[in-house]
């Protein structure tokens, strides 16, 4: 067999045809829809037609894509990291659009959710009619959530909820706002309308990352809740972490695909841009580049390939997440980083994507666990001791 320079460890054939029928659907619309726009909403720093998007999504079934029932796909853990890292390929903003409803949103509300909050939200969510949010992170308050100071107390039957959340993907565009917050039974999670009076979302503005992505703060002023708002599951921390490690999942194969881009832009610049009177793609030390990038994303995409696997099977654990978006993520931006000194000047235009997706890769490499805490994670999985506190 010849060798394939965007493949070059044969990892398409890892893929079932299904598998692979769902990366091409999810590529094909990607190219379609978000390509030939993504550069304009990044430099104006909006997401327009958002709502529009979500539906085609919901159409693909990409959101609560692996989620069972209640209009949702049912797919695998791979098919739905394919998805991911085609996503994001396109542009980061759009696959944490997807991340955020489906693994945050959706998710929390498919596992600890009753039956009247499942029918509800979850098929109008499914079908990209309904966008969710996931409120965790606070302004004071970001990888120490038990920390957390907002809070609900119980008027009667009702709840009363007080607090802020911050960087919160979907928040100005949601119909449903997962809140977690203090209560005197301990942290639990709330399905909060976002058209209750007391709530607002305001967006958030001049961000340099995640451009083309909605990012917005919770408010809530007093927002009266009936009883059955709150999700009935699950009580303490062990409700978001699970959630936040469902869509850090996610993000191991989406940060290969904004990897993946940049890679590809740099080794068809180094083809065709000359110098010296020969491709700089001719040179040593671009090759020796480019041979260090497809290395790097390779490893990453068979790594991300081998936790899907292990999802599929129910035997991956939390910390073997964590070594997965910790690794990815870090590489990729390194990977984006390298793309930028093989493209030269042109490493910054928004004609190419590689800015585009390192810039991006800075708000990947914080949300849903920073490199610290990750690395603190596996520190305690390899010790045995506890360094968090």
């Amino acid at each position: 067999m010849s060798f394939v320079p965007t493949d070059p460890l044969g990892l398409d054939e890892l893929l079932s045809p299904e598998e692979a029928a769902v990366r091409d659907t999810v590529r094909a619309w990607a190219a379609d829809r978000v390509l030939p726009y993504v550069a304009d909403w990044y430099e104006r720093g909006e997401l327009p037609g958002i709502r529009e998007l979500a539906r085609e999504l919901g159409a693909l079934g990409a959101l609560g894509m692996s989620l069972e029932g209640y209009g949702c796909a049912g797919a695998t853990a791979v098919q739905y990291g394919l998805a991911c890292l085609e996503l994001e390929a396109a542009d980061s903003g759009i696959r944490s659009l997807v991340s955020v409803q489906g693994s945050l949103a959706m998710y929390a509300i498919h596992r600890y959710g009753s039956e009247e909050q499942k029918q509800r939200w979850l098929p109008g969510m499914a079908a990209g009619e309904l966008i969710g949010c996931f409120g965790l992170t606070e302004p004071d308050v970001g990888s120490d959530p038990a920390a957390m100071r907002t809070h609900a107390k119980r008027d009667g039957t009702d709840w009363i909820l007080n607090g802020r959340k911050m960087w919160i993907t979907n928040g100005s565009v949601s119909s449903v706002a997962v809140v977690w917050a203090q209560t005197d039974e301990g942290i639990r999670g709330f399905a909060v309308p976002t058209d209750s009076a007391g709530f607002s979302a305001p967006e958030i503005k001049h961000k340099w990352s995640l451009r083309a992505s909605v990012t917005s703060e919770l408010v809530m002023d007093d927002v009266r809740l009936p009883a059955d708002a709150v999700l009935p599951g699950v009580a303490g921390l062990k409700g978001p972490l699970s959630c936040l490690s469902h869509a850090r999942y996610g993000i191991v194969w989406g940060s290969m695909g904004a990897a993946r881009a940049s890679f590809e832009a740099a080794l068809d610049y180094a083809r065709t841009r000359e110098q010296f009177g020969r491709p700089i793609g001719g040179f040593q030390l671009t090759q020796a580049k480019l041979a260090d990038m497809a290395l790097e994303l390779h490893k990453g995409i068979l790594l991300a390939h081998h936790l899907g696997r292990r999802m599929d099977a129910g035997t991956l654990r939390p910390e073997q997440v964590s070594f997965g978006k910790l690794n990815n993520v870090r590489e990729a931006i390194e990977i984006c980083r390298t793309a930028r000194t093989v493209l030269g000047a042109n490493g910054i235009s928004l004609e190419y994507p590689v800015m585009r997706h390192a810039t991006n890769l800075e708000s990947v490499l914080t949300y849903e666990g920073t490199v610290e805490m990750h690395q603190l994670v596996l520190g305690k999985a390899l010790t045995g001791l506890d360094a968090f506190r």
